[in-house]
């Protein structure tokens, strides 16, 4: 593809050859003949200066003997060019005879079904959408248009997925919240879980994660969430529109997070806690109580990131501040027995 059809597409100027043909997208180090690259740290200017990428990507131009595309953000189109270069895999449409289709199941149009698919009762599947080989559907789900699943997802019944979602392999939805009641002989009684998921449009949900049923009405992932691996979410909880929750975050029961929340990895939130718009929680934050102002914090209990950056730093200090305080009182003794 010429490089003028790319920018086109993705927006921006050229400086340069206009018509030359790019066949791939790599960073600056790997970078060869007929690939374009990307800039965003000046400090890796000398490396592009000696790359032989026949394009690059900058934010503004620079002296170089190669094309540049002046885009104001330059990884951004740097991604939707990868999109356009190199594409996902995606399977031929078709329905394998070893998968499994029972009674009242609505297939749209190009549906792929492979080897091994499960779809139980009353399911729908919309147009476009691609089940990757043993990927289970209980009774009664409902499944979006040009949604993928990939190898050994569960959908648990009546979950509710939108379009252009992705759950990679080993992705469960709608399992039982964790909720039981202890009888009189200390015996853990099990609340069962009527509620069910929802997930919005253009959700995405990384590898072994679980998102589990409402135990009454809906647990929801709003439009845009991007879910990391091995990520817990709880039961009636809400994850506002286009919020970020890294590998290994857990969120217990009944929180609700506002739009463009950030949750680094390992971040842990306690039960019923209300989390505002765009708030970012550093890695390994504990949250116990609700946040709504803006911004970052970070810790266990969480607090805003200015004093708790300060008071990190104090951490590696207390013993011989203690010490220090120790002598002191002891001075000050000696001097008041005097």
């Amino acid at each position: 593809m010429k490089l003028q059809e790319i920018v086109a597409r993705v927006g921006g100027t050229i400086q340069g050859d206009a018509a030359q043909e790019i066949s791939g997208v790599n960073g600056i180090e790997f970078a060869q003949a007929g690939d374009i690259t990307y800039l965003t740290d000046k400090k890796l200017q000398t490396k592009l200066e000696t790359s032989k990428a026949s394009a690059v990507i900058v934010s503004a131009p620079l002296e170089l003997d190669m094309a540049q595309v002046i885009h104001p953000n330059p990884p951004l189109a740097f991604a939707k060019i990868l999109a356009i270069i190199r594409p996902n895999l995606r399977l031929e449409p078709g329905i394998s005879p070893e998968a499994v289709v029972l009674e009242n199941v609505t297939l749209g149009k190009n549906v792929t079904l492979s080897p091994f698919v499960y779809l139980g009762k009353n399911v729908r599947v919309g147009d476009d959408t691609v089940l990757h080989p043993g990927t289970v559907v209980y009774d009664g789900c409902q499944i979006g248009n040009q949604v993928t699943l990939h190898a050994n997802v569960t959908l648990y019944h009546d979950t509710v997925i939108g379009n252009r979602v992705i759950l990679h392999a080993g992705v469960v939805i709608g399992v039982d919240g964790f909720g039981y009641i202890p009888d009189e002989q200390g015996r853990h009684v099990k609340i069962n879980q009527v509620g069910r998921v929802v997930i919005e449009d253009d959700v995405e949900v990384g590898s072994n994660s679980c998102i589990d049923r409402a135990a009454f009405g809906e647990t929801v992932v709003k439009t845009g969430v991007k879910i990391d691996n091995l990520v817990q979410v709880a039961h009636n909880c809400e994850i506002g529109e286009h919020s970020l929750l890294v590998a290994q975050v857990g969120v217990a029961g009944s929180c609700k997070l506002g739009h463009h929340v950030i949750l680094a990895g390992q971040v842990g939130v306690a039960d019923h806690v209300t989390l505002g718009d765009q708030i970012i929680l550093a890695a390994q934050s504990g949250v116990h109580k609700s946040l709504d102002k803006p911004g970052m914090y970070g810790g266990s209990p969480a607090a805003p990131a200015i004093p708790w950056k300060k008071s990190v730093s104090v951490f590696s200090k207390l013993p011989e501040l203690s010490r220090k305080i120790r002598a002191l009182e002891k001075r000050l003794k000696a001097i008041e027995n005097q």
